[in-house]
């Protein structure tokens, strides 16, 4: 018999499921089982889900094949008629000890083929966290999962639930763990990350719990958080950013838009004043921030002047890492019976996007020539800055280290040190 594949799509939220996943799998003695856990974000990833599985099974002719995951969770039927599926297991179902001991045993004939059930009836977090997810120096840790928001385009509540918080002392317990293994790093995540806390008694802030980790947590080296919607960002975390040397000076936004009828029809919360703004500030507390941002082109009804307000927002917040996604429609979701845009026109405006995010990295990459950085050894040649800027050596150095170097040189992509 062999241990279970396991095969991940999307997001980084998916990833550290997936190993949460095999520490389960291993418990329950599943074996000589393929496991996809899928993403819904776009019709693209559900179709490149499609396609693995159809590639898993061939290679895998024996196997029993378990589709899970957000895509699982949003549209069971669409695996469960695809003749490689074995199973399907839902988001919540795949978190469980107990659904991984069914599937370990003769799951045809004891387990039923599809575990989907009604997510927006969760109201806790999975209690399975593990401990190291991520390479010898960098670890995840999640922190929150779902979304009480309801954004036009977005079908990811559907496949994550409502909002929902681990609580700031299980994190705490769990962070001091991964320093007593040695982890330099650790990458607070989440779905909707500023939203942490409004379901815990007292309503705590993400703020909050970052200062809180930062006090309890004396000896990490670096706390870094993941993708934030800056409009929900509060006083505490502000302040982080301002005094907290060990919270890192990057942070990506969930903008989506630079045009504000855009983005009250993508039902955003915030407008693009609000973004610039929030830019500014964080750069006025912490000169050395960075930013990454999610960007949509060719959103339902964008006119070639909506679009160039994206263009410009890339400039006026001056974003370095741009993540651009051209839209792609969910069924299910609002914006899917908006008037859309020509597909042609879609792709040549994400092109734009792409090429001035391109832009903003080669001047970040400029400004770093002969500045003296501490960086995380994601490898013994690569590591990153504190601003997540990847770096070459040219002199092998000790792997989950952070060390002291000066910046030498650069090309398109990274810095270069010796």
């Amino acid at each position: 018999m062999t241990a279970p594949i396991f095969s991940n799509h999307g997001c980084r939220l998916n990833a550290y499921e997936t190993e949460a996943m095999k520490d389960l799998a291993q418990q329950a003695g599943l074996e000589n089982a393929v496991i996809i856990n899928t993403c819904a974000v776009t019709a693209e990833a559900v179709r490149k889900a499609r396609q693995d599985i159809r590639k898993l099974r061939k290679a895998n002719p024996d196997a029993r094949l378990i589709v899970t995951g957000c895509a699982a969770q949003t549209e069971p039927e669409t695996f469960t008629k695809m003749a490689e599926v074995d199973a399907v297991i839902g988001n919540t179902e795949k978190m469980v000890g107990a659904t991984w001991q069914g599937l370990a045993a003769d799951f045809i004939g004891e387990t039923e083929a599809v575990q989907v059930d009604d997510i927006m009836s969760v109201t806790e977090t999975a209690g399975h966290l593990i401990d190291g997810f991520g390479t010898r120096s960098r670890a995840y840790v999640q922190v929150q999962n779902g979304c009480d928001h309801r954004c036009t385009f977005c079908i990811i509540p559907f496949g994550r639930g409502n909002s929902r918080s681990v609580a700031a002392g299980v994190v705490v317990d769990q962070i001091k763990r991964l320093v007593d293994k040695g982890f330099n790093e650790v990458v607070l995540t989440g779905v909707d990350l500023t939203s942490w806390g409004a379901d815990l008694p007292s309503e705590p802030k993400l703020g909050d719990l970052v200062m809180r980790i930062l006090r309890l947590v004396p000896d990490l080296p670096r706390l870094r958080i993941s993708s934030i919607d800056s409009i929900e960002v509060d006083d505490n975390l502000m302040q982080a950013i301002a005094t907290e040397p060990r919270l890192m000076p990057h942070l990506h936004l969930s903008l989506q838009h630079g045009d504000d009828m855009i983005l009250k029809r993508m039902k955003r919360r915030h407008l693009r004043d609000d973004a610039i703004r929030f830019a500014e500030d964080a750069r006025k507390l912490r000169p050395d921030m960075t930013f990454g941002a999610d960007i949509i082109a060719g959103f339902p009804t964008e006119t070639d002047a909506m679009f160039a307000n994206s263009l410009k927002l890339v400039d006026e917040c001056d974003l370095t890492w741009l993540h651009v996604f051209p839209y792609s429609a969910r069924q299910g979701t609002p914006a899917a019976r908006m008037p859309a845009v020509n597909g042609a026109v879609i792709k040549a405006r994400a092109a734009q996007l792409r090429d001035a995010g391109a832009q903003q990295v080669a001047k970040h990459l400029n400004a770093q020539q002969g500045v003296n950085h501490r960086i995380l050894m994601e490898s013994t040649v690569m590591g990153r800055t504190e601003q997540f800027t990847e770096v070459h050596f040219a002199q092998a150095q000790i792997e989950g280290s952070i060390v002291a170097a000066k910046i030498t040189n650069h090309d398109e992509i990274r810095l270069l040190v010796g």
